[in-house]
C-alpha cells in the first residue's frame, strides 16, 4: 500500500491536499477505462479483508469509542460511531453485493438515428473524482469507497474525528482490494488529518474535484454549501414524517410507527414526527403511544395528544423542526390530509415520508404533493437506504433537485456524453 502524503506541520495541508487531487485524478483516468472483472475484484478482496481483519478493526473502533466516551457524545453519535461483528459483516456484505450490481460505466442510456444519418448515442460515464466529507459512522468509508470504484470514480474521503481510526482501519481493507486487483491506492484516498483546514482545501480544489457530497449534520452541510467552489449532492437532515390517515389499518400503524422510530434512532430515516388525523386519534393513538413509551421513548406531544396520555411532554414549535436521533418523537393531530400534507411542507426536509391508510385516492394525492426524495405507503420509513432499495449501498441520500435525488449508488454517481457516428455528413 503506497504510503499518503503526511503532515509536518499546518502549512502542509495545502500541499498535501495538493497531492491528493493530482494523485486522485490520474486514478480516475485509469479507473474510468477500468474493466468490470477487475473493479469486482477489487471489492471482493475488499470485502475479504474486512473479515478476516476483523480484530484489527475493532480494535481501532474501540480506540474511537474510549475518545467519544472521555468527550461524553450523544447516545446517537455513540451507536452511529460502533461497530460490531454484525456490522462489519454487513460492510463486507454490501462490498459483495455491489460486486454483483451491472456495472453503469458505458451503458447506453438512449439511441437514435436522425434523418440525414447521424447515429447518437448516450452513454453514462463516471463523474471523476469525488469528495466525500462525512461525520461520526466509520461505515460509510466502506460505502462511499466502494461505490465509486464500481462507477469508475476515484475519491478522497474525509471522515469525522470521531470515527479517525475505524475509517481508517476500513480503508486499509479497500486499499488492499485495490491492490490485489491492480488498480492504483490512490483511487481511494483518505485524508489523512482531522484538521479541519482540509476540508476547506477540498472544498476550493476545482481543478482536481469534481463533485462534493457532505454526509452529517447541519452544521457540515452548511459549511459546505456556503464554501464550495464545487458542486454538491447535499443530504440534508432527516425530518422524518408519518401520517396516519383516518382511513389506516390500525394493526399496520401500530407496527410501522414503532419500527420507524425505534428500530435504529440513530439513521437518517428515523422517524421524528407523527401526524395522525383527528378521526382516528382517540381510537388509534393510546395504543401507538403505549407501545413508544413502553420501548423507552419520550413524546413530545400537542395538547391534544397530552390528552390522551399524561406520560406525553408538551411539544414546542421548535420540535417540529427538529431531527433528534434519539429515542424522542413529536406527534402532532392534524384535521385531514390536507393538513399533514402542509405540515410536512412547512417543517419537513424533503428527505422521507410515509402515509399509513387504505384509501388508494389518499395515497394518491400523498403521494403526487409531498415533495421529498423518498415518499412511502404502509412501511416502515426505515427502509429509506441504498441497501434496501437493491443498489448495495449508499453514499448518503441526497435531498436536491439536480442530477441525484434520494439513495446515491452507482448511477446516480456517473453522468453521461453524447456519441456521435458519422459517415462524412456536413452541415449546410
Amino acid at each position: 500500500m503506497t504510503a499518503q502524503p503526511q503532515i509536518r506541520n499546518n502549512g502542509d495541508i495545502a500541499e498535501m491536499m495538493e497531492e491528493l487531487g493530482r494523485g486522485a485524478r490520474k486514478a480516475a483516468k485509469i479507473l474510468s477505462l477500468a474493466p468490470t472483472d477487475i473493479k469486482n475484484k477489487a471489492l471482493l478482496e475488499a470485502a475479504s479483508a474486512l473479515r478476516s481483519r476483523k480484530s484489527d478493526i475493532m480494535a481501532a473502533n474501540a480506540k474511537d469509542i474510549s475518545a467519544a466516551n472521555t468527550k461524553r457524545i450523544s447516545a446517537a453519535l455513540l451507536d452511529r460511531l460502533e461497530l460490531n461483528d454484525a456490522r462489519i459483516e454487513a460492510m463486507a456484505e454490501g462490498l459483495d453485493a455491489i460486486a454483483e450490481l451491472k456495472d453503469p460505466v458505458g451503458d447506453v442510456m438512449a439511441s437514435w438515428d436522425r434523418p440525414n444519418g447521424l447515429q447518437i448515442s448516450r452513454v453514462r460515464v463516471p463523474l471523476g473524482v469525488i469528495g466525500i466529507i462525512y461525520e461520526s459512522r466509520p461505515n460509510v468509508t466502506a460505502d462511499a469507497g466502494s461505490l465509486c470504484l464500481k462507477s469508475g470514480n476515484a475519491c478522497i474521503l474525509r471522515g469525522g474525528s470521531e470515527s479517525y481510526y475505524s475509517s481508517r482501519a476500513i480503508w486499509s481493507c479497500l486499499q488492499d482490494g485495490l491492490t490485489a486487483a491492480g488498480l492504483p491506492v490512490e483511487a481511494i484516498q483518505m485524508i489523512p488529518t482531522t484538521d479541519r483546514a482540509a476540508v476547506g482545501e477540498l472544498l476550493t480544489m476545482t481543478s482536481y474535484v469534481d463533485v462534493i457530497v457532505p454526509r452529517g449534520g447541519r452544521n457540515l452541510i452548511e459549511r459546505v454549501q456556503s464554501e464550495s467552489r464545487i458542486p454538491v449532492f447535499s443530504h440534508l437532515e432527516g425530518l422524518v414524517h408519518i401520517y396516519i390517515d383516518k382511513e389506516a389499518d390500525p394493526a399496520k400503524a401500530r407496527d410501522v410507527v414503532l419500527n420507524s422510530k425505534m428500530r435504529r434512532v440513530s439513521v437518517c430515516g428515523a422517524l421524528e414526527t407523527l401526524l395522525v388525523n383527528r378521526a382516528v386519534a382517540r381510537e388509534l393513538l393510546p395504543e401507538i403511544l403505549d407501545d413508544l413509551i413502553s420501548a423507552g421513548c419520550e413524546v413530545r406531544g400537542d395538547k391534544d395528544v397530552q390528552a390522551l396520555d399524561n406520560r406525553v411532554v408538551p411539544a414546542t414549535e421548535d420540535d417540529w423542526r427538529t431531527e433528534y436521533l434519539e429515542p424522542i418523537l413529536s406527534i402532532r393531530i392534524v384535521d385531514d390530509l390536507a393538513a399533514a400534507i402542509d405540515h410536512i411542507e412547512t417543517y419537513g426536509s424533503h428527505h422521507t415520508d410515509c402515509i399509513i391508510t387504505e384509501d388508494k385516492t389518499a395515497v394518491t394525492t400523498f403521494m403526487q404533493e409531498v415533495d421529498s426524495a423518498i415518499v412511502l405507503h404502509n412501511a416502515s420509513t426505515q427502509f429509506a437506504d441504498g441497501g434496501e432499495f437493491g443498489m448495495g449501498a449508499e453514499i448518503g441520500i441526497s435531498t436536491g433537485r439536480m442530477h441525484a435525488r434520494g439513495p446515491v449508488g452507482v448511477e446516480q454517481l456517473t453522468s453521461f456524453k453524447y456519441i456521435v457516428k458519422g459517415t462524412g455528413q456536413t452541415r449546410p
